[in-house]
């Protein structure tokens, strides 16, 4: 007998305030703001049945109202997306599965969602599932703003005791996330980079976490490494929280300067 699907919403947290690029959420030369871009797409997915926006900006609330949205108004002192979401459970939906969308991914897909939400479903033993694709670039490989994750293949029985390989399951277990270009070399040779499957993984930051993770988030221990790194994911994987990540062919291009802003009007006036 097959299990029933686990039911998921997707919140996409939003905040007005940004340095590189400020009032991005609202910025609309497309003819509709980068949230509604953003909702839209995540609409798309087949897995969730909502998806919510949360955020510190009335602005937003009423721009997401204003196109049909639903808007969960946060403390502007969150100090990151995962904050604001684990601020606002109590007023999201009760499912077990909670995705958390960056308000400036216009262009992540729904397969890409539906992908994360999935992952969870096959791994009970993960809380938090995630998204990676392969890191062909040397130049990639030494960006601090390209995050790497270091993964093994996640292994964890079936029902029938059966522990698949990851040509089958498609799962990774992550060890670890750097900016740092991990993992080192000591012989390097241009070929590593081209390694099948591949040595090298670029973290796409998109996450599915079991609604009971972010209800104790707040009790997690404080995490050095995530300081260091300013990488929160390192928080809960240092706690002893397992992650999974499933392999994507390429990320969606992130907004996160005017040039970025330029090039995504450019591309949806050529759609």
């Amino acid at each position: 007998m097959s299990v029933p699907l686990a039911q998921a919403v997707i919140v996409i947290p939003a905040r007005l305030s940004s340095q590189r690029l400020p009032r991005k959420m609202l910025l609309a030369e497309t003819g509709r703001t980068l949230i509604e871009h953003t909702w839209r797409a995540a609409s798309r997915s087949s897995r969730a049945t909502r998806v919510v926006v949360v955020t510190d900006s009335e602005e937003i609330a009423a721009a997401v109202r204003a196109f049909g949205g639903e808007a969960v108004m946060t403390s502007p002192s969150a100090p990151s997306g995962t904050a604001r979401i684990v601020e606002a459970l109590p007023h999201l939906p009760d499912v077990p599965l909670i995705v958390n969308v960056q308000g400036d991914e216009p262009e992540l897909s729904a397969a890409a969602i539906d992908t994360a939400i999935d992952l969870l479903d096959r791994c009970p033993g993960a809380g938090v599932a995630t998204l990676v694709t392969p890191m062909r670039s040397a130049d990639d490989l030494r960006d601090p703003s390209a995050v790497k994750a270091v993964l093994t293949p996640w292994r964890e029985a079936t029902s029938t005791g059966h522990i698949p390989p990851v040509e089958q399951s498609g799962a990774w277990r992550a060890l670890y996330f750097s900016r740092a270009p991990i993992p080192a070399a000591r012989d390097w040779h241009d070929d590593l980079l081209s390694a099948t499957p591949p040595l090298y993984w670029q973290h796409v930051g998109l996450y599915a976490y079991r609604r009971s993770v972010l209800a104790a988030w707040n009790d997690l221990p404080d995490s050095r490494l995530a300081t260091l790194e300013s990488l929160e994911q390192l928080r809960p994987l240092e706690a002893g929280i397992g992650i999974v990540a499933a392999a994507i062919d390429h990320a969606a291009r992130g907004i996160d300067t005017p040039r970025d802003y330029a090039a995504f009007v450019d591309r949806c006036r050529r759609a």
